[in-house]
């Protein structure tokens, strides 16, 4: 029998959320932020190049784990698979979504910003999920919480998370890593300055601590 996917919660401390303009920036875009140190690509579905980024980057881009964001239906999920995605996320979820994100055979992270969809999920037999819009949701604090009644649900938070706030996330026992977009900042895309999107992702990976070093 095949070993399950591995968690995208521990392949590095911080998921890059990028939308892709342009699906020929979409490669060396996604080599500056695996030079840096983050191998997995949150590739969002918010642009009509998404799919063409994701394919290329699973094409050109070995060393990348790239994923699909703001998948928001069974279509999009069985679109993004058949691209190259290795993961999906969710902002949020129903059960039609979760059925289709399951029977996909890739790892996923549906969206929850309550307790009772935690609950929900929980029951349903999914451990692991994207916190959104984690700082509006109640940010450390809410997460914190949920620690104590709910200490099997793990997360990753995105929404307004910057390097300042990142450390006090991946300090909680609930989160495994953060998603954001602060390494990416838009005039560095504009100018297509690989060289600073490298460095922003390397002081990210940085932010993990011994997490950034996991291979």
């Amino acid at each position: 029998m095949p070993s399950p996917p591995p968690s995208v919660l521990d392949l590095a401390p911080v998921v890059p959320v990028v939308v892709v303009a342009d699906p020929a920036d979409a490669v060396p875009l996604a080599r500056a932020l695996v030079a840096g140190g983050l191998p997995a690509i949150e590739v969002t579905l918010r642009t009509p190049g998404a799919l063409d980024a994701i394919r290329a980057i699973a094409a050109e881009v070995p060393q990348a784990v790239v994923g699909a964001g703001t998948v928001l239906t069974p279509a999009q999920t069985e679109e993004s698979v058949a691209a190259g995605a290795r993961f999906l996320v969710s902002p949020g979820w129903t059960d039609a979504l979760l059925a289709a994100m399951r029977a996909s055979g890739v790892p996923f992270l549906p969206g929850v910003s309550t307790t009772s969809e935690v609950v929900a999920l929980l029951e349903r037999g999914v451990r692991e999920m994207k916190f959104f819009p984690a700082e509006a949701a109640g940010g450390t604090a809410y997460l914190r919480s949920l620690s104590g009644p709910l200490p099997q649900a793990r997360f990753c938070p995105t929404g307004g998370i910057g390097p300042d706030s990142a450390p006090a996330y991946l300090a909680l026992p609930n989160v495994g890593c953060v998603g954001g977009s602060w390494m990416l900042p838009a005039d560095a895309l504009a100018a297509r300055d690989w060289g600073r999107v490298e460095h922003l992702a390397r002081e990210a990976a940085a932010l993990g601590g011994e997490r950034a070093r996991r291979p």
